[in-house]
């Protein structure tokens, strides 16, 4: 029975026996405490916890979920996997134990021409919790089980809870007997490996206390509703039934294997090494493609690198299996055609989830070739110093040049007998957040202890803001901070944080710059306002100087923001409304905002592509932006509820939290956002939108820049400038300027290629005469010097391989050339193959040269490369090479 029978087989069962059919949730999941979904009823946590009322009182689903944890024992054992699917059949005050258990033992042992799975009776045992005599009841007077195939199993094993205070319960689970040829015989409490667990049914009905662990936690009574949440394990049941040892050669997951056994040419069960690279690159290569088909995209935080991980040790696997090209299009379609069955949308979403995961690919093929070489250097270092552990500063640069998670660095380095310095690693990955975290702190609170926010918000309570409605307003200083710290009072020229009651002043957040302008007192001070932070939910701090007078607390004050300003960036922050719709309408909804500043006349948005987006497309963007403009559309702001919002289809921005109540900013008909920033009232008054280009901030995010109202006018008018400019100087009128231009630098690239060429020839006519003046070091010809100043990298190779190539076959022979290229020392070193049978490699030759000239270098026997930073130390770099030479000779 495949897996798209076994899912559709379980949803049809449990809908014809009043269940409501709920779709997957994503696996990203709704919930700040969680990265992605862990488990079939993650989604179902708001009705188990009373937080929301479930549609209905029977529900069942299949739900995608990813648990990582485990990752490096994935391949290695045949149970552990990232990506499984959790069939799940819940009850929220109806059904309980006797009708779960009744469910479960029908659907498992139901002839299949009937409906059911068709599993024998007597290979089914159940464990029931240590003292649910209930439970045990049913399972052998009303199923029918004999009491031996019954156990009893501790808290450990058979009792449940979401870790928290809240509902609880006893669970009993149904296990398979795959036989003696997976061990011995006595039941799930003697041995797991033969009688597999394949359905967990728990039994809601106690409310626990706060505790650690799955044991230490009390009962503090029962709920006043019971609940049932059950989940069967889709892949677990497919193995059973597709009479196959492990998961890994279950129908969704073999097809992946064996696509690549065929790229690689390795089989398998041939062996253990290379069964454990196509496990790990069957379960990882259909993990990625599930996430990205619920749109994670690779990054360096959060799910994103949970991404990138798993994409990137599933690359790894298959070059050591011997895969030399890109390899992934081939697998992930393989994974699209085998899980579209049941998730249509993969199909439908081909396209970008191959653009996603072949970037990756690339990006990751990129960093692997410079970051071997850079893994390779560290590992020769260690070992010459006598070491056993590579540097935590070494797995750092690995992870922030080249893009290697340090799981990789891990493997790689203990395939060559290495450890690695993890704490060093973790130590300096923290310091790096820290000073992250410190930069944003530091702008939030200015430095000041945030304690300080926050004993004003318990004593005057949080800002009033009036500025949707107002630009100017009386309020009354609340909170004053002088240099970081509480004051009573502030004098002319000291640098001020100054907290009102109410306010006109738009606190910077959700993309919109902060308002500037002036706080007048009544005693006729005034404070120059440069910015308004948020440093604690709430309360707004007006940072600014005392231009004149004494500011104290509990004066009266009259708030004016600079109106000029403000709506400047109003103008800005509805086109960034509008812009984000037209990416969407070209785009798709993958197009989400994943970030956006909005300034006076300027604004940038980051979304998501996987790939650059066509000029073509933008200019349709920006044309379909100013076309909005010209409708003169309403711009209009509502509070509703969160639900109400999403009902009427309004866009809510990713990773942003939101109350009950939320603002909804709707432009015509033609966007609806959530959105708590400050709007013009009418599209007319943006004038003009004109988009600067757009450019990637990492892989799968996007940016664009645009200028609005006047500052797009005064960019236009600057570049009708620049375009007179143009024509007066190639003689040509505007349309046909781009071919002239393209004409002229044609001839230049062609001219340059001449002089390049012609300089080649003249550095090359030195080889003759380096190679007839070669030493003899013990037998070995050295050719050792430098050459002129401004020679690449290219050409100083290509005149080290003429050398060595001049000098005689069978000879030992050793070249190294030296010279300076923008006042750095370069290196190249080549042996021939005589020369290597007698020591003499060229990258040991290079790195001892390169650390004299205070740097690094590497390559292969035969030839390689080095630089530094010190073009005077090339002297002594020769003598090195000649000492080694000499040494190893």
């Amino acid at each position: 029975m495949e897996s798209a029978e076994i899912r559709r087989r379980w949803l049809s069962f449990f809908e014809e026996r009043g269940h409501t059919v709920v779709p997957s949730a994503s696996l990203i999941a709704d919930d700040p405490t969680l990265l992605l979904v862990p488990a079939g009823m993650v989604p179902f946590k708001p009705y188990f916890l009373g937080e929301t009322k479930p549609p209905a009182p029977r529900l069942t689903s299949v739900q995608k979920c990813v648990r990582t944890p485990d990752i490096e024992e994935v391949g290695k054992t045949t149970r552990h996997g990232t990506f499984f699917q959790m069939c799940g059949n819940f009850s929220f005050g109806d059904y309980f134990k006797e009708g779960a258990i009744k469910l479960a033992w029908e659907l498992l042992t139901a002839p299949r021409d009937k409906g059911g799975y068709g599993l024998e009776p007597e290979k089914l045992w159940i464990t029931v919790y240590l003292d649910d005599d209930e439970a045990e009841r049913i399972w052998h007077e009303v199923v029918g089980v004999p009491k031996e195939r019954i156990q009893r199993l501790g808290k450990k094993d058979n009792f449940w809870s979401m870790g928290v205070p809240g509902p609880c319960g006893p669970c009993s689970e149904i296990n398979y007997d795959r036989g003696p040829e997976f061990g011995v015989e006595g039941g799930p409490a003697v041995n797991d490996e033969r009688y597999v667990e394949i359905w967990n049914l728990v039994f809601m009905q106690y409310e626990r206390g706060a505790g650690d662990g799955k044991e230490d936690f009390p009962i503090l009574g029962d709920l006043p509703s019971k609940n049932i949440d059950t989940g069967l394990g889709l892949e677990r049941l497919a193995m059973i039934l597709q009479g196959v040892q492990n998961m890994y050669e279950t129908d969704t997951l073999r097809v992946v294997m064996d696509r690549a056994t065929e790229l690689t040419g390795v089989q398998y069960g041939a062996a253990q090494g290379t069964d454990v690279s196509l496990r790990v690159v069957a379960d990882h290569i259909r993990t990625s493609t599930m996430l990205i088909g619920d749109g994670v995209t690779p990054g360096n935080e959060g799910r994103g690198y949970v991404l990138r991980r798993i994409m990137r040790r599933a690359i790894r696997n298959m070059r050591l299996m011997g895969a030399t090209g890109p390899v992934v299009k081939d697998l992930v379609d393989v994974v699209i055609d085998t899980m579209g069955q049941q998730y249509p949308e993969l199909i439908t979403d081909r396209k970008r989830i191959e653009t996603v995961a072949l970037a990756e690919e690339a990006a990751f093929l990129k960093a692997l070739k410079g970051g071997t070489n850079i893994l390779d250097s560290a590992v020769t270092e260690t070992k010459a110093a006598g070491g056993t552990v590579l540097s935590g500063e070494k797995a750092f640069l690995l992870h922030d040049t080249w893009g290697f998670p340090i799981d990789l660095t891990l493997e790689m380095a203990a395939e060559q007998g290495l450890a690695v310095d993890e704490t060093g690693f973790r130590r300096l990955m923290q310091e790096q957040r820290d000073r992250a975290k410190a930069d944003a702190k530091a702008k939030k609170t200015g430095h000041a202890d945030v304690s300080a926010y926050r004993l004003i918000a318990d004593n005057a309570g949080a800002t009033e803001f009036i500025g949707y409605a107002s630009n100017q307003g009386e309020s009354t200083v609340v909170g004053l901070l002088v240099n970081g710290m509480p004051a009573p009072a502030a004098s002319e020229g000291d640098e001020v944080e100054v907290v009102l009651d109410r306010t006109p002043f738009y606190a910077e957040g959700g993309g919109q710059l902060a308002d500037q302008g002036r706080i007048k007192t009544d005693s006729g001070a005034v404070i120059e306002v440069r910015d308004v932070q948020q440093p604690v939910p709430g309360v707004s701090v007006h940072k600014g100087s005392v231009q004149v007078g004494e500011v104290t607390v509990g004066a009266s004050a009259y708030a004016a923001i600079d109106v000029s300003r403000r709506r400047a960036i109003a103008r800005a922050h509805s086109a960034t409304h509008l812009t984000h719709q037209a990416l969407r309408d070209a785009l798709g909804p993958t197009a989400a905002q994943a970030g956006s500043e909005n300034s006076p006349g300027r604004f940038r948005f980051d979304f998501g592509s996987p790939n650059a987006v066509p000029g073509s497309v933008l200019t349709d963007v920006e044309q379909k932006i100013n076309d909005v403009l010209s409708r003169e559309l309403e711009v209009t702001a509502e509070i509703m509820s969160i639900d109400e919002a999403k009902k009427q289809g309004a866009i809510a921005e990713f990773g942003e939290k939101y109350g009950e109540q939320v603002r909804v900013v709707t432009i015509g008909d033609f966007s609806k956002e959530l959105c708590g920033g400050t709007h013009v009232s009418n599209t007319a008054h943006l004038g003009l939108v004109k988009l600067l280009g757009e450019s990637s901030i990492g892989s799968g995010v996007r940016r664009v820049e645009a200028l609005v109202g006047a500052d797009a006018y005064n960019f236009l008018a600057k570049e009708h400038t620049v375009v007179a400019q143009l024509q007066e100087l190639v003689k040509g009128r505007p349309e046909e300027l781009p071919e002239k231009i393209a004409t002229m630098l044609g001839k230049l690239k062609d001219a340059e290629k001449e002089i390049e060429k012609f300089r080649a020839e003249k550095v090359l006519q030195a080889a003759a005469g380096l190679a007839a003046n070669a030493q003899d070091i013990r037998g070995v010809a050295l050719v050792v010097g430098q050459v002129a100043d401004g020679v690449g990298a290219d050409d100083l190779r290509k005149l080290v391989l003429d050398v060595r190539g001049r000098l005689q076959g069978d000879r030992p022979a050793v070249v190294a050339l030296f010279t300076t290229a923008n006042d750095r020392p370069l290196t190249v070193i080549a042996t021939n193959e005589a020369a290597r049978e007698r020591g003499l490699k060229a990258g040991d030759l290079v790195r001892t040269a390169a650390k004299t000239l205070g740097g690094g270098g590497g390559g292969k026997p035969d030839v390689a490369q080095g630089g530094g930073q010190n073009p005077a130390a090339i002297p002594e770099a020769i003598s090195a090479v000649e000492r080694l030479v000499v040494e190893t000779a």
